[in-house]
């Protein structure tokens, strides 16, 4: 885990370290979705140095009960204060914690924010009170942390939040990269990597849960397809925590899993009104569940297609539904037997992501032809051959200049006959600076190597390449 921390959340613990250093009233706002690792970051930063600490994680309680915990987890810290059963309100806690931060540099962190604030909606208020009035004037580190991201986006972060303003820093922890992802797997092939990033979709929990078995494909079965299993009932569990009616939910989530793009082919496929789907998709993209992916340089948002964002999802709902009986019957090897052989066409698409992530990260380093500004991918009509086409990835700057590449997830080396497909392709963006990428899992013919030995524009990236950075 330490490699994890290392290189995964660098850059978070860092600035969180550079904000601890300051020698005033510090105030982060941590937030993400549910298994990201948000309270593991928070930990990680305060056991290294050994850092004075209040911790405490509101739960879906009532106010009273949740002050009750807080005041205990504040006597943890101070121990002379063991004999008060607990604060006989929020601002007493906030008073005697202010107090004590004028003595010695202090962090209160309160996780699960969300949960606190439906208990007491005037808790934003009061602390805000806090803030202005006494915090302000310490060396305290307040942190609040929540998995609700609409929640801190408008009730913490947001204009209208009494919090708005007040904050120092914000952290929105996002899913792993792929690159990120392979520490938790160790010795482990590359393919094997990416396999482990793509059922997990980067979410460190999983990523853990996953590492702990001799193999990745042992550890996706015994997560998946075992009763026991973590993953078993991992999107139920997170949907029931989240929303109601979590039926519809999933009917939503796997409709899209098998297929269906467009809002009317997945409500003919859930069998209710536009309407109601289309109320059903925002709050699961708001959930970073899914996405709505709009074609490169498109206008309309009409044009755009649902995707399914977080992998974990994707996978479960592709494999898991239909392998059900065998699982809770305890038939073992149910990923050898009845997954594996359709693994090859469900990693096409997670490595058309991991290939653009590679070139994220390649642009960060300043090690491409130029700096672009947007990348994602491109689809439409070919107006000289009349026919539909897409391209994998493409990157493009302000100034006209593309990348454009091809991702290949096949047994077999890529040939000059993609290159040249790529090209024809290519041909709709007339009077741009183009340069081509071709990734492939199994590597490149002989020709291939030489076409790209005397073009300067074309640069293959093998399986091996995308961990070179």
């Amino acid at each position: 885990m330490k490699k994890f921390f290392d290189e995964g959340r660098m850059r978070e613990l860092r600035s969180l370290e550079e904000l601890y250093g300051y020698n005033e009233f510090t105030f982060a706002v941590i937030y993400g979705r549910r298994r990201v690792g948000k309270t593991s970051l928070i930990n990680e930063f305060i056991n290294r140095g050994d850092k004075k600490a209040i911790r405490f994680t509101a739960t879906e309680n009532t106010d009273t009960v949740n002050l009750e915990k807080f005041s205990q987890s504040v006597f943890e810290v101070y121990p002379e204060l063991s004999s008060v059963q607990s604060f006989p309100k929020w601002e007493s806690a906030f008073d005697y914690i202010t107090r004590q931060s004028k003595k010695e540099k202090l962090i209160l962190v309160i996780d699960e924010y969300p949960y606190l604030a439906k208990a007491n909606p005037a808790i934003s208020s009061e602390l805000q009170r806090h803030i202005d009035l006494h915090m302000q004037n310490t060396n305290m580190m307040l942190i609040l942390c929540g998995s609700s991201m609409s929640f801190m986006e408008k009730q913490v972060l947001g204009y209208e939040s009494p919090l708005y303003g007040r904050r120092t820093a914000q952290y929105k922890l996002m899913p792993l990269d792929y690159y990120d992802s392979a520490a938790f797997f160790g010795n482990a092939s590359i393919e094997d990597k990416l396999l482990g990033y793509a059922v997990t979709g980067g979410i460190p929990l999983y990523l853990k849960v996953i590492s702990r078995w001799s193999t990745v494909e042992k550890g996706i079965d015994k997560a998946f397809f075992t009763k026991e299993g973590f993953l078993y009932e991992e999107p139920h569990n997170l949907l029931k925590q989240e929303l109601r009616e979590p039926a519809l939910y999933n009917s939503v989530i796997t409709a899209i899993a098998n297929g269906s793009t467009k809002l009317i082919e997945i409500s003919a496929k859930v069998k209710e009104e536009d309407s109601k789907v289309a109320k059903y998709i925002r709050n699961l993209i708001d959930l970073v569940i899914l996405e709505k992916e709009l074609s490169m340089f498109a206008k309309n948002e009409r044009d755009g297609i649902y995707r399914i964002r977080d992998n974990m999802y994707r996978f479960w709902h592709r494999f898991v539904p239909d392998a059900v009986t065998l699982i809770e019957s305890g038939y073992e090897n149910i990923y050898e037997k009845k997954v594996k052989q359709f693994i090859p066409d469900f990693m096409g698409q997670v490595f058309e992501a991991v290939c653009e992530q590679y070139l994220l990260r390649l642009n960060v380093k300043d090690r491409l032809p130029f700096l672009f500004d947007n990348i994602g991918r491109w689809w439409g009509g070919n107006p000289l051959t009349k026919k539909e086409m897409e391209i994998d990835v493409i990157a493009s700057s302000k100034d006209g200049k593309l990348i454009i590449g091809e991702c290949k997830w096949k047994n077999k080396e890529v040939g000059s006959d993609v290159y040249r497909d790529l090209k024809e392709k290519a041909a709709v963006f007339t009077g741009k600076e183009i340069h081509y990428y071709l990734f492939s899992k199994s590597g490149f013919t002989r020709n291939l190597k030489e076409d790209a030995a005397n073009d300067s524009r074309l640069t293959l990236v093998s399986q091996e390449d995308l961990f070179r950075l």
